[in-house]
């Protein structure tokens, strides 16, 4: 019986409890931006996972549209079967936290019978975080080009899923304008 109880303390304690935990976006993901991250707007976004450095994005957009750091995160044109359309995108992190139960037992264990300081304080949570790349967009006739029931949503959503899997493949920017 001791052993169980032993063994079963050594897991819980070893354990970590996670408090948020960082979506898997396999390919591409349409979801409204409040209900991804509070910060992004109420329109629906297409979101994908950023494996790149931070900036890479706005880089890569700043190449490909020549756009000259010139509105390179709000109000990017460009041309889908002949209709202009416009996109704005958004580097998001989303970080998964846990709690580490050992460096907590172990404060709590070393504190009790000293007046001190938290050893282990800074180890107590743990973060590693997931960026995103989220992007909106709109045109002159609709305010939002990938809801449900857009007359464009195909024709945007096509567009898109290219411009990710460049982005993605493509690791000097300088070759994309070659390719336009």
């Amino acid at each position: 019986m001791k052993r169980y109880f032993l063994i079963t303390c050594l897991v819980v304690l070893s354990s970590c409890i996670p408090l948020r935990i960082a979506p898997n976006i396999d390919d591409y993901k349409l979801t409204k931006g409040k209900r991804f991250k509070r910060a992004l707007p109420k329109k629906t976004v297409f979101v994908f996972e950023d494996p790149k450095n931070a900036n890479e994005f706005y880089s890569y957009v700043n190449t490909k549209f020549q756009l000259d750091d010139y509105f390179v995160d709000v109000q990017v044109p460009f041309q889908a079967e002949g209709t202009s359309y416009y996109f704005s995108f958004y580097e998001v992190e989303i970080p998964t936290k846990t709690i580490n139960l050992i460096p907590l037992a172990l404060d709590v264990i070393l504190s009790k019978g000293a007046d001190m300081d938290p050893m282990f304080e800074e180890v107590h949570t743990s973060r590693t975080g997931n960026w995103y790349i989220a992007i909106e967009v709109f045109s002159d006739q609709e305010k939002d080009c990938l809801k449900e029931g857009s007359v464009s949503r195909d024709v945007v959503l096509s567009y898109l899923r290219s411009l990710k899997n460049e982005y993605l493949a493509t690791h000097n920017y300088n070759e994309v304008v070659f390719k336009n």
